[in-house]
């Protein structure tokens, strides 16, 4: 075998697949590599929140950007993202009130659906919440979540329609290059050219990194996650939530299910080969006790599932995009936990990138990889120190 392909992406999560898409649409022949499956790995294990409430604009307008996909989706992609409008309130400690005020306001003046509500406003939106402790909160009335499986195949299908080549079960074992210019991959199913390769391999991308003697800030960190099966008293669907005074997180599911994930220890540089199919021991008790305290009657409920999954975080835990190491070499990893919300807006900006030569749906220099070297790491404008990036 020894395909060739115009653009070579090196991971089938969801950022791999919605850079094969924007490429495909622009005409380039993109050929997805992946290890496993489609979004076997972080997207497979992502919880799927779609909101826009970022402490920096840029990440507010990307997520706005892909919102926009979210919510057209069929007519934009095709296929389905599951995406399922719930309302998005985002809790902080007291401390932060004028942060989250001045944050809201750039929300809006990006033409986000973001307000200030009150806590007496949670209440009536949730009534089963307890929110003594909530003055006020951020809300976003358009918000929700998507199934991220769902939306890596979208993705992934139309990007086919358009002669796209996926191959899974297919382990990148090497990134060759001549004279300094990227010319194709070795991998378990032999080799593949392309002037172009774009590592998107998430927790792995610290590896795919080292074949072009590249050391990217990219460590990888395991996050938990867990579904309670919310009893008959409490089957009306709540809002998604970022519950900053608890650390948690907490979303509805289709079954009367709620996903609950911890912002607070979760290890980091420890292998993604992990054993990932169950929570580490300890999680599910932490997550009952906090998601309990917030809403008291999920303690008649009862544990559905949990599991962990891995994914690659930087130290200002934002993305790395651009070019890097050898020409043709470009990144689109490091998400840190935030990665699928924003693939939509990624994606397109990447395949400008690739194909223009600059992105131009919105700028995403800031991004760059030097921008470590130079001390210049990403931080919110007006930050929440415990904010879930």
């Amino acid at each position: 075998m020894n395909e060739t392909a115009d653009v070579i992406i090196i991971g089938g999560g969801v950022q791999g697949a919605s850079l094969a898409f924007h490429l495909a649409e622009k005409g380039v022949k993109p050929m997805v590599l992946e290890r496993r499956f489609l979004a076997a790995e972080a997207t497979g294990r992502s919880s799927g929140l779609v909101r826009m409430h970022y402490d920096l604009e840029l990440d507010s307008r990307l997520a706005w950007v892909s919102f926009q996909y979210f919510r057209d989706w069929r007519e934009r992609v095709g296929g389905e993202s599951g995406f399922t409008r719930t309302g998005f309130l985002q809790f902080i400690s007291s401390r932060y009130y004028e942060q989250m005020k001045a944050n809201v306001a750039m929300h809006q003046r990006i033409g986000i659906p973001s307000l200030i509500v009150t806590g007496d406003d949670v209440r009536r939106l949730a009534p089963m919440m307890v929110v003594d402790d909530i003055e006020i909160a951020a809300y976003e009335p358009e918000s929700g979540y998507a199934d991220p499986s769902a939306t890596t195949q979208s993705f992934m299908d139309a990007a086919r329609r358009r002669d796209a080549v996926l191959h899974q079960d297919c382990l990148v074992t090497a990134v060759v290059t001549q004279s300094g210019k990227v010319t194709g991959v070795k991998t378990s199913k032999g080799a593949f050219n392309a002037p172009v390769v774009v590592n998107a391999a998430g927790a792995w991308a610290a590896d795919v990194g080292r074949m072009v003697g590249l050391e990217l800030p990219v460590n990888t960190w395991e996050h938990d996650t867990m579904f309670i099966r919310r009893p008959t008293s409490l089957s009306m669907m709540h809002p998604t939530v970022i519950d900053d005074i608890l650390s948690m997180y907490f979303r509805p599911e289709t079954g009367g299910l709620t996903l609950v994930g911890l912002e607070d220890n979760n290890p980091l540089g420890e292998s993604p080969e992990g054993y990932i199919e169950r929570a580490r021991r300890g999680f599910t008790e932490r997550a009952i006790d906090r998601i309990c305290r917030r809403i008291p009657g999920l303690d008649q409920g009862t544990l559905h599932s949990d599991h962990g999954g891995y994914d690659g975080i930087t130290p200002d835990e934002r993305a790395i995009l651009g070019k890097a190491g050898p020409e043709g070499f470009y990144l689109q990893c490091g998400f840190s936990g935030t990665g699928f919300k924003t693939a939509p807006a990624i994606g397109a900006c990447m395949a400008e990138l690739i194909v223009d030569g600059a992105a131009s749906t919105l700028d995403i220099t800031p991004f760059d990889y030097k921008r470590f070297g130079e001390g210049k790491l990403l931080t919110g404008e007006q930050s929440y120190d415990s904010a879930w990036h």
